[in-house]
């Protein structure tokens, strides 16, 4: 067994000293951290931490990391690195001792660059030249240029140190005069009652885990006798939390939460003795307190996969949406170190190579089961639903501008590159109807075998709804639900089509005309609070087959045509960019008259969104976030640019199989077969 040695640092900020133990982590190898709490009359938790910057003690299966304080340079090298054991894991949780100062571990450790060269197992198939003309001759992950120093006359390089630190100092003073002018231009702006009392509740939605902030419960109603899994932190959930937190300069709490859940990636629970898949991220987590023997007692985080959750559904959209928010979190802080962390590029490497493993499947969108989502019950949505295709496209945008581009990465990133192209073709192509659409899909000839044909689907022309005949504007458009063999599902689902926007996985005008059909249907897709989370609902006997005769998606409710505050503030981004802030505008102002008044709902009742939800939990945390990002995107619209993205067109000229009819000739069946050598 080989052996190498190194120190680590934590880089969060913890607020007491923790001490952290070792066995059975959930990354790299790497043990959980124990939280240990002596029951003594004093309420600080800190009188009882032991400090935390110690010296690392970590073991894997291929080597062990232990306490020294040098590092062996041979075991740094790309071809010495280890097929790291990412399996499975125990509770994380940290530890805290009273009165002993035995000496810990962290975590996760800032590990040498060099072990980023961790090589992935996908392979893919695409334009060689393409990639390195985007990708090395100055495409994704450009950095700043590095000149080399050069060995100068003394006086000359103390003559220019002094020029720069005369520059410096101007502009110090010029920064220092810039941040005092805003300051005054904020102590000008005083939050309006909503905005206070918003503010307040979100603070109090805060859990914290050994003494620091790591995310935000679902629902905070002090009434709710019944919390069922409302007081546990959401991937999904926390993201309009953290963006609100982010906007306002207060980046601690999100840090803590995108390396807190990456400690619990691949966890060792199943369902019914079945592993989920390295690089699953849980759908929550909650801290619990669990007692020890004598007067100690331990925090630890304990997650949830979906083998606690109504359906026993595993999350799909967990590990795309901490992507997004770890970027999100670098654009609007700075702070691009944390994605550069050999632990971060792991756990991002690990999400990637779990929805790009090749499958049964032929399509490029990603094959789901029912319930994998924000509608996280069953309502016919299995297969390949609009909003988990919007937030993988998304995720791999973000992925490829985060990815450190070497040796052990440029497989995935041709990888990604492949799927984007494809992925955009297929959305733009296939999901998305409008007048003219429509009408060609009434006129579709079925029974059509070759790899020429128009209904490539085999849609039946009778699929066409009825309601959507005379639903459709004239101008708009939108992509619809879902689309298999045999099926489309014509339903307008509100998320999907919104991150449809914000990636740009639509083309500009397929985003102009989402923007245009919402506004022509507001009282259908707005009402009195928006915004539905899918149009039209399932009524009559196609409710009692698709739902199962949920009794909680009954028509117009919950998931089935519920009204969710919370989609507000990802509405607001996509009219940012479209610029149709006066859309954004309107719905906010529609919002604000009666979110606060209502006690910060989860969802609205009935097709005009009027009543508040028969079973809707009180003081949603997501409503909150929501509506307080909605304000300040609306009042610095510069800050959405750093949340959406443009078209890109370089990557619309690698286009694999389907932008021109010299590629679908390449890519046919007969070209493939070609190439097999018999």
């Amino acid at each position: 067994m080989n052996s190498l040695s190194l120190l680590c640092h934590w880089t969060m900020k913890p607020t007491c000293r923790i001490l952290t133990s070792c066995r059975n982590s959930a990354l790299f190898g790497f043990p959980p951290a124990k939280c240990y709490h002596g029951l003594a009359k004093k309420g600080n938790l800190s009188n009882f931490c032991v400090k935390i910057e110690q010296i690392c003690q970590f073991q894997t299966n291929a080597f062990r990391v232990s306490g020294s304080g040098h590092v062996f340079n041979d075991a740094l090298k790309a071809s010495q690195v280890p097929s790291w054991s990412f399996g499975q894991s125990g509770v994380i949780s940290r530890s805290y001792s009273v009165g002993t100062t035995r000496r810990g571990v962290s975590v996760i450790a800032r590990l040498a660059s060099n072990f980023r060269n961790l090589s992935t197992s996908i392979e893919t198939r695409v334009n060689e030249n393409n990639f390195e003309r985007i990708y090395v001759q100055g495409g994704i992950n450009v950095k700043p240029v590095t000149v080399e120093r050069i060995d100068k006359d003394e006086n000359v390089v103390r003559e220019e140190e002094s020029r720069i630190e005369v520059s410096d100092e101007k502009q110090n003073v010029s920064n220092q005069e810039g941040l005092d002018e805003a300051k005054v231009v904020n102590a000008q702006r005083e939050y309006s009652d909503i905005e206070k009392d918003a503010w307040k509740l979100l603070r109090d939605s805060v859990v914290t885990y050994c003494g620091t902030p790591v995310g935000t419960v679902a629902a905070n109603d002090p009434g709710d006798k019944q919390t069922l899994n409302y007081d546990q932190v959401f991937i999904r959930d926390f993201v309009p939390s953290a963006l609100a937190f982010l906007l306002k300069g207060e980046g601690e709490i999100v840090k803590n939460f995108l390396l807190h859940t990456l400690q619990l990636q691949s966890w060792e629970k199943t369902v019914d003795c079945y592993s989920p898949g390295q690089g699953l991220m849980p759908a929550s987590f909650k801290v619990r307190t669990v007692p020890l023997d004598g007067n100690k007692y331990e925090e630890v985080l304990d997650p949830d996969f979906g083998e606690s959750a109504i359906g026993r559904v595993a999350p799909v959209d967990s590990g795309l949406w901490w992507i997004i928010l770890l970027r999100a979190y670098g654009k609007i802080t700075g702070d691009y170190a944390l994605q550069e962390r050999v632990d971060v590029q792991t756990g991002l490497k690990m999400i990637l190579n779990l929805c790009l493993t090749d499958g049964f499947d032929m399509f490029p969108s990603l094959l789901v089961t029912d319930g994998s989502c924000m509608i996280d019950r069953r309502m016919g949505i299995h297969g390949h639903p609009l909003e988990i295709q919007a937030l993988f496209y998304s995720a791999l945008r973000c992925s490829r501008e985060m990815l450190a581009l070497n040796d052990g990465s440029k497989i995935l990133v041709r990888a990604i590159n492949n799927r984007l192209s494809a992925l955009s073709f297929h959305i733009r192509e296939y999901y998305w109807v409008d007048m003219k659409k429509i009408n060609e899909i009434y006129r579709y000839k079925t029974e059509e075998y070759s790899t020429e044909a128009t209904n490539k689907f085999n849609i039946y022309p009778e699929q066409i709804p009825l309601w959507l005949m005379d639903w459709i504007p004239e101008e708009g458009g939108y992509f619809i639900g879902n689309l298999q063999p045999a099926h489309m599902d014509f339903r307008f689902f509100t998320l999907g089509n919104l991150w449809a926007i914000v990636s740009s996985l639509g083309t500009p005008k397929q985003n102009d005309s989402v923007l245009n059909l919402i506004e022509a249907k507001w009282d259908d897709l707005v009402g009195h609070m928006p915004l539905k989370i899918c149009y039209p609902a399932l009524e009559f006997e196609e409710w009692r087959i698709i739902t199962g005769s949920d009794p909680k998606n009954t028509p117009w409710s919950y998931h089935n045509g519920g009204s969710w505050p919370t989609l507000l503030w990802q509405f607001t981004l996509a009219c940012l960019k479209m610029g149709r802030i006066d859309l954004a505008q309107k719905a906010a102002d529609l919002a604000e008259k009666r979110l606060r008044s209502d006690r910060w709902p989860e969802y609205y009742d009935t097709r005009t969104g009027k009543f508040i939800g028969k079973q809707s939990r009180l003081y949603q945390t997501w409503t909150i976030a929501g509506y307080l990002t909605t304000k300040m995107l609306l009042e610095n619209p510069e800050k959405a640019a750093l949340l959406f993205w443009d078209e890109d067109y370089e990557l619309l000229e690698i286009c694999v199989c389907a932008l021109s009819k010299s590629g679908r000739k390449k890519c046919s069946r007969g070209a493939a077969k070609s190439q097999i050598l018999i």
